[in-house]
C-alpha cells in the first residue's frame, strides 16, 4: 500500500513540477502585429522578451504586438531549415540576384540566439538558384541599419576578448553574452580529496575518470565553441592532449549542453563543461530558499584568462515579413528595460521593482551584451561577481573549430571503451612507481595523431602545419566516411599499444 501512494507520488511530481515551471502563456491580442522569431532559446527566455517587448512596443509606438516565437530544435537545426527555405524562395523568385526580397518571402523576421559562428553562418549565405539558372551567394540574414552613434553609445569599441559584440557591418547584434566554463560538485570533489577546478588542466587529472560529463560536439554547437576555445587557449599540440585526457575521464558524451549542469546537481558527475548561464542556473536550483548562492553544493567558474565569451546576437532574416518590427525588437533588447531581463532578479521572487525592470517570472542568469551596462546596474544583478571584459580570454580562435567533431569522435567518442582502458593503463603504471621516462613514453602514444592520405597518395601528419590540407579533404562527404574508419583504426590501435605497453612495465 505505501509502495503503491509512494509511485503515485512520484508520478504526480513528474507530470505537476514541469506544468508549474512552465511560463505563464502569453495570450495573442486582438487586431495585434505578429513579429515571428525562429529561436534556440529556452521557454523561460521567451516568455519574458516576448511579454516585455509587447508592453513596451504598446508604449513606445502605441501599437499592439505579439511575439510568434518558433522553436524547431537547436542552430543546427534553425540553420538547415533557414537554409532549405531561402533557396527555395530564390528559386520562385522571391529572392532576386542582386539581393532584394519580397517581403515575406522568408517566414521568419529573426533569428534570436545561438552564437556569432552560427549567426556569421547566416552573413556568408548559401549558393542560391534562380528561375531561369543563374546562380549567386547571397547572404540569408541582411544589416540592422541604425546608426554608428547608436552602436558606439550601446557597444563602445565593440570587442569582447579577441572577437566583437556586433558584427560591424550589422548583419548580427549582440544581444547578451555567453561564456563558457566549468559547473562542479563540492561534495563530491570533497569526497575525492580534489580541489574546485580552476583551469581546463585540472579536468585531466585520473582522479576525474568515469566523473567527468562531457558533450558530443557532433550534437552541440555550443560546446563544440568551448572546445575549440580550450584548443585556441593551448595551441594545437597542448590542446588536443588535455582534450583528449578530458575525453579519456568522461562518464558520458551527452547530445545536449544542457545535460552536463544537469548530471553534476543530481551527484552522477563530479564536474562538467557548461555553457555559463546553464552552470548557474543549476547552482541556484539545488539552493534551500533564502540560502546564499556561494553555499551551493554546485559550483560553476569561467576560468579567468582562459574563458571564451562568445556574442550571443539577433539577425535580421531578408525577405522576413515584418522587418520594421523587427529592427523594433533589436532596439528593444538593447534598451535598459532588455538588458535587465537577462540579469535582474525576478519580481516574483524579489517584488515589483521601484523603475519597473526586470523578469517578472524567471531569472534568466545571462550576462548583458552592453558594456556600460555592468557600472551602472551591477549591484542589482543577481551574478554580481560577473566580469566578462575581465576574465576572458585575448587568444584569439585559431579557426580549428570543423576538425573538433571528427577528431574527437574517432579517437574517443566512439570507441571510448578502449581509449579509457588504456587511459586507465597509464594510471596503474604510473601508481607503481614507474619511471618517468616510461610514462612519458606511454602518453605519448597514447596521444599520437594519425597520418592523413589525400587523393594524390599524399600523406600528412595530421597536425597544425597540415590542418588546412587535412581540413580541406575532409570537407568531401565520401572522403570523410573512408577517414573517419582510418582514424578510428589508427587510434585503437595506439590505444591497444599503450595496454602492451603497460603489461610489460608492470610485469618488470
Amino acid at each position: 500500500m505505501f509502495a503503491r501512494i509512494a509511485l503515485l507520488t512520484v508520478f504526480a511530481l513528474l507530470i505537476g513540477v514541469p506544468l508549474a515551471l512552465r511560463p505563464e502563456r502569453v495570450v495573442e491580442p486582438q487586431n495585434a502585429s505578429r513579429l515571428i522569431v525562429i529561436t534556440p532559446h529556452s521557454e523561460q527566455i521567451r516568455s519574458e522578451f516576448g511579454r516585455a517587448f509587447a508592453l513596451w512596443h504598446q508604449r513606445e509606438h502605441g501599437e499592439a504586438v505579439y511575439v510568434d516565437f518558433r522553436a524547431p530544435g537547436g542552430t543546427a537545426e534553425i540553420q538547415n531549415l533557414l537554409r532549405a527555405e531561402f533557396r527555395a524562395a530564390a528559386r520562385t523568385g522571391r529572392v532576386r540576384p542582386d539581393g532584394s526580397a519580397d517581403r515575406g518571402a522568408m517566414s521568419y523576421d529573426l533569428l534570436f540566439g545561438g552564437g556569432s559562428y552560427e549567426h556569421d553562418l547566416l552573413r556568408r549565405g548559401v549558393e542560391v538558384v534562380f528561375p531561369g539558372g543563374a546562380r549567386a551567394t547571397l547572404p540569408i540574414s541582411e544589416p540592422a541599419g541604425f546608426s554608428d552613434e547608436q552602436m558606439v553609445e550601446w557597444f563602445g569599441d565593440n570587442i569582447i576578448g579577441p572577437g566583437p559584440i556586433s558584427d560591424p557591418e550589422q548583419y548580427w547584434i549582440g544581444s547578451a553574452l555567453t561564456s563558457f566554463g566549468i559547473v562542479f560538485s563540492r561534495d563530491l570533489l570533497r569526497m575525492m580529496d580534489l580541489p574546485d577546478p580552476t583551469d581546463w588542466e585540472a579536468l585531466t587529472d585520473h582522479r576525474y575518470a568515469g566523473w567527468l560529463a562531457m558533450t558530443d560536439p557532433r550534437q552541440s554547437g555550443s560546446v563544440t565553441t568551448t572546445y575549440d576555445a580550450i584548443l585556441s587557449h593551448y595551441g594545437w599540440e597542448k590542446g588536443w592532449r588535455v582534450l583528449r585526457a578530458m575525453c579519456a575521464n568522461a562518464r558520458t558524451f551527452g547530445d545536449s549542453s544542457q545535460k552536463a549542469p544537469i548530471e553534476v546537481s543530481m551527484g552522477e558527475a563530479a564536474a562538467g563543461l557548461s555553457i555559463g548561464f546553464y552552470g548557474r542556473y543549476q547552482s541556484q536550483a539545488v539552493l534551500p530558499p533564502g540560502a546564499p548562492l556561494e553555499s551551493s553544493r554546485v559550483g560553476f567558474i569561467d576560468p579567468p584568462g582562459m574563458t571564451y565569451i562568445d556574442s550571443d546576437p539577433i539577425s535580421i532574416i531578408r525577405g522576413g515579413p515584418s522587418p520594421v518590427l523587427a529592427r523594433r525588437f533589436i532596439e528593444f533588447v538593447l534598451t535598459d528595460e532588455g538588458q535587465a531581463l537577462w540579469q535582474f532578479p525576478s519580481r516574483r521572487r524579489a517584488g515589483e521593482s521601484p523603475d519597473g525592470l526586470g523578469p517578472v517570472e524567471h531569472e534568466l542568469r545571462r550576462m548583458p551584451a552592453r558594456p556600460d551596462f555592468y557600472d551602472t546596474y551591477r549591484e542589482r544583478f543577481v551574478d554580481r561577481e560577473l566580469s566578462p571584459f575581465t576574465v576572458v580570454t585575448k587568444t584569439p580562435v585559431k579557426g580549428w573549430r570543423s576538425m573538433i567533431a571528427p577528431l574527437m569522435a574517432s579517437s574517443s567518442i566512439d570507441i571510448h571503451h578502449e581509449q579509457r582502458a588504456a587511459w586507465d593503463a597509464i594510471a596503474r603504471v604510473r601508481a607503481a612507481g614507474a619511471p618517468e621516462s616510461v610514462i612519458a613514453a606511454m602518453e605519448d602514444e597514447f596521444f599520437a595523431m594519425p597520418m592523413h592520405e589525400l587523393r594524390d597518395g599524399t600523406r600528412l601528419l595530421v597536425n597544425e602545419e597540415n590542418f588546412r590540407r587535412v581540413r580541406d579533404d575532409w570537407r568531401d562527404a565520401a572522403r570523410a566516411a573512408e577517414h573517419s574508419i582510418v582514424y578510428t583504426a589508427f587510434f585503437r590501435a595506439q590505444y591497444r599499444k599503450v595496454r602492451a605497453m603497460a603489461g610489460e612495465a608492470l610485469a618488470q
